[in-house]
């Protein structure tokens, strides 16, 4: 499962994480910059380091899992 990941500063300088599953790819740089702006003008999330103060980056992270198939008696 892939995920976008935007990451923001906060008021401490800590880095706070949004993940969005499933995103449209390619991803649009411009878009998802944005959103980010979109995000820091609405001021409405909050982290246990303060409010987010700036953008930081962008990221789409893929998790790939396999089962190994083991004998349970």
């Amino acid at each position: 499962m892939k995920k976008l990941e935007l990451q923001f500063l906060t008021e401490e300088g800590k880095t706070a994480t949004f993940s969005v599953d499933e995103p449209i790819e390619p991803a649009n740089p411009e878009t998802v910059v944005a959103v980010m702006d979109e995000v820091l003008e609405q001021d409405v999330f909050e982290s246990k380091t303060g409010k987010i103060v700036a953008k930081k980056g962008a990221r789409i992270v893929e998790r790939i899992v396999t089962e190994i198939d083991i004998d349970m008696e």
